[in-house]
């Protein structure tokens, strides 16, 4: 009776068995069913494949009386028989040679914005709003919705960001492998200076504001040389203008040296608020302003890099005629009489040198550039992180894309650690990020903020920079927030190769644990040391445990409710 009893329950638990490997694959199959129904709706209602037709790009206010010269850029990628309606009107899309048209009312204006080829078309446009919708035999292969649409700015339909007129948005640029001095402030002050003091043919200076009577000298000194110099700068930074910019710009100036502000309207650039300098064939990008507080070694701790790197100069020169040869262009002879400036005292700490620069090697560098793709490729590198985050910024907004990114890396094991300014205009932004970074700590996510408060070795954090898996340093003029990345001009130069992450590693570290900073979590006795490793390993082996008790419980249901 025993062995019947065995038996038939065996038989049951097969039978059992059986019918939950049917219900599994009943359900994968709906999955994948409904997976392909929803990239058939992807590719014909809002984004389509890369080999279907698009729309590029939309203008619908241009900067003229009633707004002609509006027109819609279409790739064709080949394809006849294509119509475009906004609901009301249908136009017919030409095929063309290149395949990317532009379709305006207004052929002839539209011509001298765009170097493809332009059709007459009966192209209507509300600034308050279209939907757009190209067909491909009555058949719906692409759609563009927008509203409130910026005079002068064009629609990238691709990323759907609003592009000011005039500005052309680069790819991250690989500039191949090199020799650069990593360096930082206020610890060498000199190597910015040195540089500028080695120049023989040009000198491209691009910055946010301006007030450094040493990088005066220098120049002037170079221009004396024969050295060709441009500067160029933001022409309405947050504060205004002071009078110690005033004076050094004037000296510039009155000596030949061509000075620039980016100061018409509408600005193509929030702000223009890079920091970087291209002499001859190398370059220099940092955090800092060139100023005293900054290059000037007086304040901040600030990260910079001296790439000596014909690629990157040249990368950087051509954002440098391009920013500089635009239509809000002012020379500062003529923006200065427009001005106001204030008076506003220098810096004047003074601090030792405990990081000295180090020439290295690095394996690649990769120049990345605000508005266009410095933003997106700094949130990709979090997300492809393996193993730590170091980061170093003044700010950061507890509720913004980058602390969600860092956030959700540390979700995957990932070790976080972001170290931040002790500034008072920063302090409640800052609060919030340590505060909610140690309640995150406290529910096991191994993610630690830490405001950094001045000291011996620097006056405040005004750095922008991070250390990814010891293997990447990301060095410039990029702060953490969405406006940054999308409205104002920034460059970054990311380092790939173990020294140079080694070299702001250690400084990192140094000013992590130098300080008597706000770290919650550790004042708490939460547990910060580096379980992230564990993490998956934990996870995959409670889903085991998982399986093989759903297993037991299903073979005692079997056993219990068949005697």
């Amino acid at each position: 009776m025993t062995g019947r009893r065995s038996s038939f329950a065996h038989s049951l638990l097969n039978s059992h068995f059986r019918l939950l490997i049917l219900i599994v694959l009943i359900l994968c199959i709906m999955i994948v069913v409904a997976s392909g129904a929803t990239a058939a709706t992807a590719a014909t209602s809002s984004m389509p494949d890369q080999k279907t037709p698009v729309i590029v790009t939309v203008v619908p206010n241009p900067v003229a009386e009633n707004d002609v010269g509006e027109f819609i850029v279409v790739d064709t990628d080949g394809v006849s028989n294509l119509t475009l309606t906004d609901g009301e009107s249908i136009i017919t899309v030409p095929v063309v040679p290149g395949e990317t048209v532009a379709l305006s009312a207004a052929p002839n204006k539209t011509r001298q914005r765009v170097e493809i080829p332009v059709r007459q078309a009966a192209v209507g446009l509300s600034n308050g709003g279209e939907q757009l919708i190209l067909n491909h035999q009555s058949e719906r292969v692409h759609e563009v919705t927008y509203s409130d649409a910026p005079e002068g700015e064009r629609l990238n339909a691709t990323s759907m960001e609003w592009i000011p007129r005039g500005v052309e948005l680069r790819s991250v640029t690989s500039t191949g492998s090199a020799d650069v001095t990593a360096f930082v402030l206020p610890d060498t002050p000199a190597i910015p200076i040195t540089a500028i003091q080695s120049a023989n043919k040009r000198i491209l200076l691009a910055g946010y504001t301006y007030a450094s009577p040493p990088m005066t000298d220098a120049l002037l000194s170079a221009s004396d040389r024969g050295v060709r110099i441009q500067v160029l700068l933001e022409g309405s930074p947050v504060g205004g203008l002071s009078t110690a910019q005033r004076t050094q710009l004037n000296r510039l100036s009155n000596n030949g040296i061509v000075v620039q502000l980016l100061a018409g309207t509408p600005a193509r650039f929030a702000y223009h608020h890079p920091k970087y300098a291209v002499i001859d064939n190398s370059a220099i990008v940092l955090s800092e302003n060139w100023k005293p507080a900054g290059t000037g070694g007086k304040n901040s701790r600030g990260w910079g890099v001296h790439a000596h790197s014909r690629a990157t100069a040249s990368e950087l020169a051509s954002v440098f005629a391009h920013d500089s040869t635009g239509y809000d262009v002012i020379p500062w002879s003529q923006a200065r009489t427009d001005i106001g400036f204030n008076e506003v005292l220098p810096a004047t700490g003074q601090y030792p040198t405990q990081f000295d620069a180090e020439l290295m090697s690095v394996d690649e560098i990769r120049v990345l550039t605000a508005p266009g793709n410095a933003g997106e490729a700094v949130r990709s590198r979090i997300d492809t992180a393996e193993k730590r985050i170091d980061v170093v910024s003044p700010r950061m907004n507890p509720s913004g894309p980058y602390f969600y990114a860092l956030v959700d890396a540390a979700k995957r094991g990932i070790q976080v650690r972001l170290l931040l300014s002790d500034a008072w205009y920063d302090t409640d932004k800052n609060r919030a990020v340590v505060n909610r970074a140690s309640e995150l700590n406290a529910t096991g996510l191994p993610i630690r903020a830490q405001i950094v408060t001045s000291g011996d070795q620097f006056g405040k954090i005004h750095a922008k920079g991070a250390i990814i898996d010891d293997r990447v340093a990301l060095v410039g003029s990029l702060n953490w927030n969405e406006h940054a990345g999308t409205k104002n001009r920034e460059v970054v130069l990311e380092l790939v190769g173990d020294e140079p992450a080694t070299y702001y590693s250690h400084v990192f570290i140094s000013d992590w644990q130098g300080y008597e900073g706000t770290d919650t979590a550790s004042r708490r006795g939460v547990n910060t040391e580096s379980e992230p490793e564990y993490v998956p390993v934990l996870l995959a082996l409670g889903a085991l445990a998982a399986v093989i008790i759903a297993g037991y419980a299903l073979y005692s249901t079997v056993l219990s409710d068949h005697p």
